[in-house]
């Protein structure tokens, strides 16, 4: 079975639809961060198909720059994520409401 651009595009639709199902859905910060990182990833597969194929050559620059982001996100995230956890013992969204409005 030969593997094309096609098989790479499903495998990241489908693990796109999974981050956003578990970023809309879940109430753990943890998970949702879980998620957020999942629909990098699909994005960065989705990058390096294309540079693959050679309809985007600039894809593995872009795939690198989104790692970048997806670290300092995650740097960013946790932090808040200690800091509300230290406020409020709880990673529970719906019992979190130290930064509503």
């Amino acid at each position: 079975m030969v593997i094309t651009l096609q098989h790479y595009l499903i495998l990241s639709t489908v693990l796109f639809a999974i981050g956003i199902v578990g970023a809309l859905t879940r109430k753990s910060m943890l998970v949702m961060l879980m998620s957020i990182e999942l629909m990098l990833v699909a994005a960065n597969i989705s990058f390096v198909a294309f540079a693959r194929w050679g309809l985007l050559p600039e894809g593995q620059i872009a795939a690198l720059f989104v790692l970048a982001l997806a670290a300092a996100g995650v740097a960013v995230g946790l932090g808040i994520m200690v800091a509300a956890y230290r406020n409020t013992p709880t990673v529970n969204m719906d019992e979190f409401t130290a930064l509503k409005g």
